[in-house]
């Protein structure tokens, strides 16, 4: 007997603190209010709304609301493909609208995660240091959180690009290894990713990659100040991040909870290049981990959301419409089902 399972997709746009449209979605359990909340923070040159969509479906069906975010110059956000001007402006989109989620009336009680993967593992430390008592706990699949001893750039190196990057920000001129290639083990999955045209495919621009070379050494130096409860999870043969760099962060973090989980054989795309038996395996790790955080509500300390973080909420929110006042490309939700008798997750809708 084929049993349907399901659960509200929904996608919408904001406007940052810069007037830059930003798309958003989400999936959240129909059948009943969700265990706790999860906030994406996606890789470098990822979207949420197809890259990450099995991830946001797992964890919806598991019972947990999740919510996406495109960075901008990611995905369907507006912005210059793939320009990261500041990090922290990265930090500080994901920061305001996370909580505006978390300061809604349905929401407001319930336990908050976060989950970054690759780069997202930093923006979700990053958010973790900005405001370290907000967070309840974060997932973070192969972080972008130091950088590996061969892999770093000769300080002269750095000296040079960095006198230059304001000159000329946004050249595509960082010499890459194809990154598909190296992070995907599965080749049919990896076709899909690179079919995906929302995932940036070109070679990282200049001030990107300084951007992401700076907040990896600072975090590096930082190790320490994490407190927040995490699991951190690493493929074995990873070449994009070494493992050694979740273990640094496991051994440095201050965080009283914290468990690590390395995968021999698997590469860097765990929840998404790995062949389906290993994709199986690392979210029945994921979710048996935050079931355990979760089972019990008392023992989740929600901090109310603060006054001045409410203000920057409302910003946001109104950020969503357009010039005229009405909601700009609001979709309503959609309710999604999956055919539990086939063995890949299939993503359906009534569009």
């Amino acid at each position: 007997m084929t049993m349907k399972l399901k659960f509200d997709y929904h996608e919408e746009y904001i406007r940052n603190s810069r007037d830059v449209e930003l798309f958003a979605c989400r999936w959240v359990p129909s059948s009943s209010p969700p265990k706790a909340l999860i906030f994406l923070c996606h890789g470098y040159g990822m979207e949420c709304s197809v890259f990450m969509r099995e991830c946001g479906i797992r964890l919806a069906l598991a019972g947990y609301a999740v919510f996406g975010m495109d960075y901008e110059g990611h995905g369907r956000s507006k912005g210059a493909r793939c320009y990261i001007k500041k990090f922290s402006n990265i930090v500080n989109d994901c920061y305001d609208y996370y909580t505006s989620i978390s300061a809604r009336e349905e929401y407001k009680e319930k336990g908050r995660f976060l989950y970054g993967e690759s780069m997202g593992g930093a923006v979700a430390l990053l958010l973790h240091k900005r405001d370290p008592s907000f967070w309840n706990a974060a997932l973070l699949v192969a972080p972008m959180c130091k950088i590996s001893e061969k892999a770093k750039p000769h300080p002269v190196v750095i000296n040079l690009l960095t006198r230059v990057e304001e000159i000329i920000p946004k050249w595509k001129i960082v010499p890459t290894k194809d990154v598909i290639d190296a992070a995907f083990k599965d080749p049919v999955k990896r076709e899909e990713i690179r079919n995906n045209k929302l995932i940036y495919q070109d070679k990282p621009r200049l001030k990107t990659a300084l951007e992401m070379l700076r907040t990896s050494m600072n975090l590096e130096d930082s190790l320490h100040e994490i407190t927040l409860p995490f699991l951190v999870l690493h493929g074995e043969a990873d070449i994009l991040t070494d493992p050694e760099i979740s273990k640094a962060l496991f051994e440095k973090a201050s965080s009283r909870d914290k468990t690590i989980k390395l995968y021999p054989g698997m590469w860097h795309g765990l929840t998404s290049g790995e062949p389906d038996a290993n994709v199986d395996l690392i979210f029945a790790d994921i979710i048996t981990w935050l079931d355990d955080r979760t089972g019990d509500s008392a023992s989740l300390t929600v901090t109310p959301v603060r006054r001045d973080v409410i203000s920057n909420v409302q910003k946001v929110v109104e950020g969503a419409c357009n010039d005229r006042g009405k909601p700009k490309r609001q979709y309503a939700s959609l309710l999604c089902g999956l055919n539990g008798g086939g063995r890949r997750l299939v993503h359906r809708s009534s569009m």
